[in-house]
């Protein structure tokens, strides 16, 4: 709510203006893919309670990163839009195939760490107690965790839909920047401007959401609870809120840089997950597994890396 139009003042002078003279329909589907990540974004929780953490978050985000490569290409062949590649186009050009490949390289490194994680799974909870020495309580439910991490993933994935939706914000932003700086290249916080719609949009759902568990659970009053350090909550909220945010505030610098292509959706999501491997493996969440189970997530990770290289070499090639 505050540090999107903040990151936007400060990095695109007049973008209101800009996101003011933006047509309604263009704004409207900003905003309604918000909307919908934002509910990805809660059935996440979800999908993890019912699959587990490693398996859960797999699907979820390997069916993110697939979508959003790719469903953006596939309309642009029945709507072409100048400077957008097409999934017809990537099929013919050797760069394409090559960041195809890269993708089914990710997947399938996904699919190793998620083998990993069921692994895992099955031989903590036959000790009773995680590494850190908790009680492990699981609520395993396949078919329904199945459902909820389909709908996550495929409604997550609808960020980046929403990035392609308000590209004519960001190519505002981007002509204005070019003809006040000739010869300087393309500009490179240009998607500032399409965040503050979708992320308005995110912020929606998780609103009414908290505020209908307020209401059920009449948690009102933890708002102002001085018994709880509310100082400190509403400082680590802030942090963790704006640190989140940068996240896509770098994303669209490279997004600038590479173009809102498969590429760019592959690589975010493939270092979103390859990273969150590797914390796991210094954090030592993995201690306690059998020398095969550390293995196997060592393969997926060594998987992904390839499939990021293999991408960014496409992209090279683009």
């Amino acid at each position: 709510m505050i540090v999107p139009p903040l990151a936007a003042y400060l990095t695109i002078p007049g973008f209101s203006e800009i996101i003011a003279t933006t047509g309604a329909g263009v704004i409207g589907y900003t905003y309604l893919f918000g909307v919908l990540w934002g509910i990805g974004g809660l059935t996440y929780g979800l999908g993890v309670r019912y699959l587990g953490v490693s398996l859960g978050s797999s699907i979820i985000l390997g069916l993110c990163m697939v979508f959003g490569a790719i469903i953006p290409a596939i309309y642009y062949d029945f709507n072409a839009v100048v400077g957008k590649d097409t999934f017809s186009t990537m099929l013919a050009s050797s760069w394409g195939l090559t960041v195809l490949a890269g993708l089914l390289i990710c997947v399938l490194g996904i699919i190793v760490s998620g083998k990993a994680g069921i692994m895992k799974e099955k031989e903590l909870q036959s000790t009773g107690t995680d590494p850190h020495g908790s009680s492990i309580a699981t609520e395993y439910k396949f078919g329904l965790g199945m459902l909820v991490s389909i709908i996550s993933g495929v409604l997550s994935a609808c960020f980046n839909f929403g990035l392609e939706a308000g590209q004519s914000m960001a190519n505002e932003a981007n002509a204005l920047w070019v003809a006040a700086h000739p010869g300087q290249g393309e500009f490179l916080y240009r998607n500032n401007v399409v965040y503050v719609v979708l992320l308005w949009g995110g912020l929606t759902t998780n609103l009414v959401w908290c505020l209908i568990l307020n209401a059920k659970n009449k948690t009102f009053g933890d708002y102002s609870n001085s018994a709880t350090p509310l100082g400190s909550n509403y400082i680590f909220s802030a942090l963790a809120g704006t640190t989140w945010f940068l996240q896509f505030f770098f994303y669209g610098m490279g997004e600038s840089k590479l173009g809102n292509g498969p590429s760019s959706w592959i690589l975010h999501m493939a270092f979103i997950i390859l990273v969150a491997n590797v914390w796991g493996l210094l954090l030592k969440e993995w201690k306690g597994v059998s020398k095969k189970t550390t293995q196997t997530i060592i393969a997926g990770i060594a998987i992904i890396i390839l499939s990021v290289l293999l991408v960014g070499y496409g992209n090279s090639l683009h």
